[in-house]
This record gives structure tokens, sequence and C-alpha cells, in this order.
């Protein structure tokens, strides 16, 4: 099933142009790498799809609706997880899923929430820790393992390795497969070349606000780093 789908989208932002005819979709079970440069136009993509953003033309789809139409609905079927987790650093892990769940209107028992944070392997003696103490990879684990907990469809993923060790970012690619495995569609913008081709089953490449290319992973191997890498240098088009 398709959960995400930009058509023609238009966007502008403060009179100008940001984003220029972007089309692309992302299935349930897939991990779709958004790749560019700084100012290509990845996150204003993430915002429209959040319907922070409304196009000038052209639509963005979430579950088969219009964002326009239900923005709300929208958001519900999303996890977000921006490149900064903002989780509040006085609580520890626990009461950071326990808080955010609330508002969300859900309710886990502790048996769900440690289940969770044993599915994104952060240490048990960590738990209790308060989170001014964490890595930003431990800070990623509680945002996943809270997208977990939702159960959302649909995962929107910002820049989600920057500043992580090359560790970090290997176990989060494992996450994060394993999440499209069990169903869910990833969006993940990057600008990190060799991490989309690791974890991704399409890539798009977007330059200037447009997408000027799109690569496939063949089946059961992975999108050839050398072939992105020369079209996401390359000064024109792909």
């Amino acid at each position: 099933m398709i959960r995400l789908l930009a058509d023609q989208l238009r966007v502008l932002r403060s009179g100008k142009e940001v984003l220029s005819g972007v089309s692309f979709t992302v299935a349930g079970g897939e991990v779709y790498g958004l790749l560019g440069g700084n100012g290509a136009g990845k996150s204003t993509t993430l915002a429209t799809f959040l319907g922070f953003l409304p196009p000038a033309s052209g639509r963005v789809v979430v579950n088969g609706r219009d964002v326009g139409e239900n923005i709300v609905a929208a958001r519900r079927a999303i996890a977000y997880l921006p490149e900064a987790a903002s989780l509040y650093e006085h609580l520890d892990a626990r009461e950071n899923l326990r808080y955010f769940l609330q508002l969300a209107e859900v309710r886990f028992g502790a048996d769900a929430i440690d289940a969770a944070l044993d599915r994104v392997s952060l240490g048990a003696d960590a738990r209790g820790l308060r989170l001014r103490g964490y890595s930003k990879g431990m800070r990623q684990k509680v945002a996943i393992a809270l997208a977990i907990l939702r159960d959302s469809d649909i995962l929107l993923l910002d820049e989600p390795t920057s500043g992580l060790d090359p560790g970090a970012i290997d176990e989060f690619h494992g996450l994060a497969r394993g999440l499209a495995d069990a169903g869910k569609a990833i969006l993940m913008v990057t600008h990190d070349v060799y991490g989309a081709c690791q974890v991704a089953d399409r890539i798009g490449l977007l330059r200037d606000g447009r997408l000027v290319a799109e690569f496939a992973a063949p089946g059961g191997g992975r999108i050839d780093t050398e072939t992105v890498h020369r079209a996401f240098s390359a000064k024109v088009p792909a």
C-alpha cells in the first residue's frame, strides 16, 4: 500500500520556490531515502507532509488522503523523528515514553514500555537514568521506542544519523530496516550517501528543489554507492 505520495509538489517559502514539481511515493515495507545537500528542500518536504507548509500546487497524500483535507488524521498516522529529538532531560527513558504517550492519548504498561526499549537495544541499566546523561544515539533509541509504541504506519526521519558514531549509525539503520520489514513506511531525509545506500530500498536525489534522479536496490541487494555518489556530486542534473 502507498502510504506517502508527493504529486508534482510545488512549495513556496517567503515567496521563493523551494520545491519544484517533486513527485515520489513511499509504500509500506519500504525505506525511501531523500538525499540532498543543504538547501535542497529535504526538510521542506517533511514539513509539507506534516501539514506545516501548504503546497502552492500539486499535492501531498498520507494513507490515501490529501493532507490539506485532514491534517490531524495525517499527523496521527506519522511518527516524526527530528535531527535532535525533543525529549525531557530531567526525566528518564521510561518517564519520557509515558509522558509523550499520554499526550498522544495512548497508554501502555511498564512491560510494553520495556519491551520497546528492548527492541531498540537500550540497556536496562540506562533506562532509569535522566536523559541529560545520554548520548545522541541513546536519545534516538528512546525516540524510536516511542514511534514503536505509537504503532504509526509511517516514520519521517530527518537526518537521523547526524552526529552518531559509526557503530550507532549501523545500529540505527538496523532498527529502521527492521521497522520497514514489519510493514512501516519510512521516509528518511539525509545528506549521507553511504548511509542511504546501506538502508534504503529506493533513493530520490533532490537538488535545488527538484527530484533529479531515483535509484532502486536490485532484488536482494543494495543501491550502488558509487553511482549515487557520482550523481550527488555532479553539478548538472543526473
